[in-house]
């Protein structure tokens, strides 16, 4: 997947000259909208893509064992497999991780954060 260009910090290295500066910032814009270009052009592609690629990475936990994926990552085993999935439907799997438990549930990586006002789960 394109990633997104980095911050190089274009106003702490550009000169005091206001066309330098903006030169560097005008730059920076067009590397942004190239990046946003790049991955709206081809939606439907890069969304298979990172769909791939989160599937590959957690093949194995529980959450898509349980539901007979077997480590299988291709996305039409997904479609086909996977139910649509509520909050309720992965209550117990979140309580065990806000509760500790260190396994694979739902992420092969460990939970970095968890908010409580809202789900939301990183990985590392």
């Amino acid at each position: 997947m394109p990633e997104a260009p980095k911050d190089e910090g274009a106003y702490a290295h550009a000169h005091d000259d206001a066309n330098t500066i903006y030169s560097v910032a005008e730059e920076k814009n067009k590397k942004f909208l190239q990046f946003i270009e790049e991955v709206t052009a081809n939606a439907d592609e890069v969304q298979k893509r990172v769909l791939a690629e989160i599937l590959s990475r957690n093949a194995h936990v529980e959450c898509l064992k349980r539901h007979g994926l077997n480590g299988q990552t291709d996305r039409e085993t997904f479609k086909k497999i996977m139910p649509v999935t509520t909050y309720e439907d992965i209550q117990p799997d979140v309580n065990r991780i806000a509760n500790g438990d260190k396994s694979q549930i739902i992420c092969s990586q460990p939970i970095s954060e968890f908010l409580t006002r809202f789900v939301f789960l990183f990985c590392n």
